[in-house]
């Protein structure tokens, strides 16, 4: 059994859903892990970790303006606002989706669908600079 851990550093230029399967892939490639789990983890609270359909880009369009009718800037209610109008919503929005995703690894790569991506899905309006744990676990 062996196992890796790595850092993917990814920046985004403010709201919307940035792939980044390939990354991955290499990542996974150069283990040499032919199977077993591959885990990764956004270290932030105001983005998230999705695996979405890649072939389409009517699917992203959507999701960004289905996620923002749901969570609105300009909620009244809102108390947290210390880093901008656009902040408290940010961290609904990662709440409500995924700050870390498992994926068995066959074969030498992530077992994804055919149409699958891996999206870092960026809930802030301005860029940021984005930080993904990878760790695998597995056999050669």
């Amino acid at each position: 059994m062996q196992q890796r851990l790595d850092m993917l550093d990814l920046a985004t230029a403010g709201e919307g859903l940035y792939e980044f399967t390939s990354k991955v892939l290499t990542l996974v490639r150069a283990s040499g892990i032919r199977q077993g789990l591959l885990t990764l983890h956004c270290r932030h609270t105001s983005c998230s970790l999705l695996i979405q359909e890649n072939a389409d880009p009517d699917v992203m369009t959507d999701l960004r303006g289905f996620f923002a009718r749901l969570v609105p800037q300009g909620m009244g209610w809102i108390v947290h606002d210390t880093e901008g109008p656009d902040d408290m919503p940010a961290h609904i929005r990662a709440a409500l989706t995924q700050s870390s995703l498992s994926i068995p690894i066959m074969d030498g790569v992530p077992a994804l669908g055919r149409w699958q991506g891996i999206y870092l899905f960026e809930h802030r309006t301005r860029p940021h600079r984005r930080q993904v744990a990878v760790h695998m676990l597995g056999e050669a």
